[in-house]
């Protein structure tokens, strides 16, 4: 019999929500199969006190969400090497159930050319899972599974392959897109996606803008995304759409100057490198749902 993957876990802290932490941590230690080994990376804060056996790593700043992460990663080896496959979890999140981690294994080890599993996430107290945590645009039945483009950044699991092969999360995004920035490198290099609903983590429902930098963040970096990723051609379409549909939704006048003044940043800074992806893999996108114009 093959030796099952093993599975370790990343999750960042900013230390202010210590009871939570410890109530996803004893879920991740309650997973059906070998132990995982997670560890926690504070995030420009002070770890709080946590079971035995938890790794930590204690950041002098904040490296934004995907540089925490990315420090996480390497906490196993490089690009994660001393594991098979990370979950990504968020640190108010919870696995209600003890076989998510079989079902990952079972997963992976199915389906050889499947990188990334994105979970369902719901709400605790009311089952309800939010129409933006299903990672499609066809997204009215989130217990529907599918094959996707996307993922959810604190709810999921990555082949550390992947991350060996393409590279981490862009730490210079610090918040919102780095999730889908690795997606298209990932489709890229002929990796798949999966949203499955049978693998929950519950999570209190909350709106994405309750960050303060959220309109400039998703602002700067849809600009990044598209300076990094896309072909020429598809970069001033895509970014057109998301202009228009931006307006389109009325935000309030200070979020939509926010917003604009993000979209200026975006392209009077450096993005990183650029690496267009292959029109095979526009394609590829296209015929799973969501072409990258929108």
């Amino acid at each position: 019999m093959s030796t099952p993957m093993k599975l370790g876990a990343v999750i960042i802290t900013m230390g202010n929500r210590p009871d939570e932490l410890r109530a996803l941590l004893d879920s991740v230690a309650k997973q059906d199969g070998d132990r995982i080994e997670a560890v926690v990376v504070g995030n420009g804060a002070p770890v709080p006190d946590l079971p035995a056996g938890v790794r930590t790593v204690e950041l002098p700043e904040n490296l934004g969400i995907p540089g925490g992460r990315n420090v996480g990663i390497e906490a196993f080896g490089p690009s994660g090497a001393d594991v098979d496959a990370l979950l990504f979890l968020d640190d108010d999140g919870l696995l209600p159930l003890t076989d998510t981690a079989e079902l990952c294994r079972e997963a992976f080890e199915r389906d050889p050319k499947l990188g990334i599993i994105s979970f369902r996430i719901a709400d605790p107290d009311t089952g309800v899972t939010q129409r933006r945590h299903v990672p499609r645009l066809r997204a009215a039945d989130p217990m529907r599974s599918s094959r996707v483009t996307t993922f959810l950044g604190g709810a999921n699991a990555v082949r550390t392959r992947v991350l060996a092969e393409v590279g981490g999360l862009p730490g210079d995004f610090f918040y919102a897109h780095e999730e889908t920035d690795l997606a298209w490198r990932a489709l890229d290099a002929g990796w798949m996606i999966d949203y499955r609903a049978d693998m929950v983590l519950h999570h209190p429902t909350t709106a994405p803008s309750r960050h303060a930098v959220y309109h400039r963040m998703v602002a700067r970096n849809r600009v990044w995304l598209a300076r990094r990723n896309l072909p020429a051609l598809l970069v001033p379409v895509y970014l057109g759409v998301w202009l228009l549909l931006t307006v389109a939704r009325k935000p309030s006048g200070p979020a939509l100057k926010a917003w604009f003044g993000g979209f200026r940043e975006g392209w009077a800074k450096p993005c990183g490198p650029r690496r267009p992806m292959k029109w095979r893999t526009v394609w590829r996108l296209t015929r799973l749902g969501r072409p990258p114009v929108i």
